[in-house]
């Protein structure tokens, strides 16, 4: 079985229609709704979208079985007015839900949370619980950087601020999926953004007490952990020189997608953290749904690099597409 452990939601129009409409009024419409029926979720995920075919035939065409599915993060508006910032996370999650019901062989959902800049995680635990306990989410997105680069800052995951949200987290037994949403600085992309903030969490929370603090703490990291597999030996310097045990040894505490687009990358991900620390993610269809005109293939369609690893045991690559996200998400089939 192959599960894809990092894509995006396929929404209808209508979500982001009435996204620009909470953003035009600023709240003073009052909530209003998305009001999407099952007909419309069905005709989202069978409509054309990046590479030209719907978002469920590409998932035929790649050989993918099943997917973890999650708000477009750059979408998320985070830093904006907390009250829209709930009202559109909801409606999202509220279509991410429905289509994890529509398709419960297809899809599992993974929920964003309404965490804006200045807010204690305090105050989105009741609702990560509903979201749980009530719509069936298997986890959720965690954000590092509600303020989207805006120049806000929020203390970096190693840090007390995050507690409160790592003792839910426990306490519900659910994995966060460490990605910021979008990006308001004129200097780098989002997609630039990400990696950035992959780098900040990922140092953070293996330099902090967090993982001796709450040792069943479950979190996977977006895109191969950004740049750290690639610059590791630098913080294991640093680990050495502080006589503690080495940062690279302490990577394998977090869990790693691999929506990376290369061989290269994909081998040195697994031969820095392990096969059993990684998760097969494609985050198809979306950025990486692109053909290469070198080899003609798609970028994202990485499983045959993958099965094409000699230095990959059978029973590592059957890891990778399977049972590690059956192991995290909790995934019962």
């Amino acid at each position: 079985m192959v599960i894809d452990s990092h894509a995006h939601v396929t929404a209808p129009d209508g979500l982001y229609v009435y996204k620009a409409g909470l953003m035009a009024h600023r709240g003073a419409h009052g909530r209003g709704g998305v009001n999407a029926t099952d007909d419309d979720l069905i005709k989202a995920l069978n409509s054309p979208v990046f590479g030209g075919s719907s978002h469920l035939e590409q998932l035929k065409e790649a050989g993918t079985d099943m997917q973890i599915i999650s708000p477009r993060p750059y979408q998320m508006m985070t830093s904006e007015n907390p009250r829209i910032v709930q009202w559109f996370t909801e409606e999202t999650n509220t279509i991410i839900a429905r289509q994890a019901q529509l398709f419960p062989k297809v899809f599992r959902g993974v929920c964003g949370l309404p965490l804006t800049p200045g807010v204690s995680p305090k105050a989105v635990l009741p609702y990560l619980e509903r979201c749980v306990k009530e719509q069936g989410f298997v986890g959720f997105l965690l954000n590092p950087d509600p303020g989207e680069c805006s120049g806000v800052e929020t203390p970096a995951l190693g840090d007390r601020f995050w507690y409160p949200l790592y003792e839910k987290m426990c306490e519900l037994d659910i994995p966060g999926h460490m990605h910021s949403t979008g990006c308001r600085s004129e200097r780098l992309s989002y997609s630039l953004h990400f990696i950035n903030e992959e780098n900040i969490a990922v140092v953070s929370l293996l330099n902090s007490n967090v993982f001796n603090d709450f040792p069943n703490l479950k979190i996977m990291v977006s895109h191969g952990g950004g740049a750290i597999p690639y610059q590791y030996a630098r913080f294991d310097a640093g680990s050495l020189r502080r006589g503690g045990p080495r940062f690279s040894e302490k990577m394998r505490n977090l869990y790693y997608d691999t929506v990376l687009y290369s061989a290269d990358a994909l081998a040195l991900l697994f031969k820095t953290v392990g096969a059993d620390r990684c998760l097969f993610g494609t985050e198809r269809p979306g950025v990486g749904t692109v053909k290469d005109p070198k080899t003609g293939k798609w970028l994202d369609e990485t499983r045959h690099l993958i099965e094409g690893f000699e230095f990959l045991s059978a029973a590592e690559k059957k890891m990778i597409f399977e049972d590690n996200a059956k192991k995290l998400f909790k995934i019962q089939l």
